[in-house]
């Protein structure tokens, strides 16, 4: 089978007849099938099994390298799913793929840049609950004309305990509507979980926005010209805050009101 995304063509093949028809919850939101007969990227599962009273591992591939080999077959589909997510935000189309979550409120994003475990989802979660649309949890997907649109992956809930595996979820569970457009961006959050802290954003100028959204670009390094001209016409007319914050909810509740 093979997939269009972005502009990216990706195979993926199985030993096991139909498997990869249960893999569509895994593709980058917007994806559709392809006729494409040769892709730069294909990745290839041998599904485990018992041979005597041994348990096999199930194998996946990337090409002609091995990305997992482990008996825990849905820790596999997590380790596939963040790798073909990465590479299609890495070489998209006219797009620019930021690490961020994002929200809409009043006809305006909100970006929440951050690496993975760095508390996107437990605000965008807040956020959804008081109101906005559910763009991403994940991904801001910024045009070369600076509007952002929707990538509505599940959302990765992190519980307690970091070993666990994230619940995933979507938006309608937090009653929340998905975005279906691209807007401009009306406020960027630069913020990071500390316990018992109090959030006193404070504003950032342009120049230092750019520079700390481009740590967060994923294709910054392949692309910089592109990224920092994107970044750049996205910023023109957003706020940019940056401060540490403690309780996710009254994080959510302080952002909002900056954007009514």
């Amino acid at each position: 089978m093979t997939i269009k995304s972005y502009g990216r063509h990706i195979g993926f093949r199985s030993d096991q007849p139909g498997i990869i028809e249960q893999f569509h919850d895994l593709f980058p939101p917007g994806w559709e099938r392809s006729d494409h007969v040769e892709v730069r990227r294909l990745y290839s599962l041998r599904t485990g099994g018992k041979k005597g009273r041994r348990q096999r591992n199930h194998l996946l591939y990337m090409n002609a390298s091995r990305l997992v080999s482990s008996r825990d077959y849905q820790w596999m589909l997590d380790r596939l799913e963040a790798d073909l997510h990465l590479y299609v935000a890495e070489r998209a189309d006219r797009r620019i793929f930021v690490h961020a979550g994002v929200v809409a409120y009043n006809g305006k994003a909100l970006l929440l840049p951050g690496r993975t475990m760095a508390g996107k989802t437990t605000l965008v979660e807040e956020l959804l609950k008081l109101g906005a649309t559910y763009y991403s949890d994940e991904y801001a997907v910024i045009s070369e004309s600076g509007r952002v649109y929707p990538f509505p992956r599940r959302l990765s809930v992190r519980r307690d305990d970091v070993n666990d595996r994230p619940d995933r979820r979507q938006a309608s569970e937090y009653g929340a509507p998905t975005g279906i457009k691209a807007i401009p961006i009306g406020l960027v959050a630069l913020t990071g979980f500390k316990a018992g802290a109090t959030f006193r954003p404070r504003s950032v100028t342009s120049g230092r926005a750019i520079l700390a959204l481009l740590e967060h670009t994923v294709p910054a390094r392949r692309r910089p010209r592109a990224s920092i001209r994107t970044l750049d016409r996205a910023l023109a007319g957003a706020t940019v805050v940056k401060g540490v914050r403690g309780e996710a909810r009254r994080a959510a509740e302080m952002l909002l009101a900056r954007m009514v």
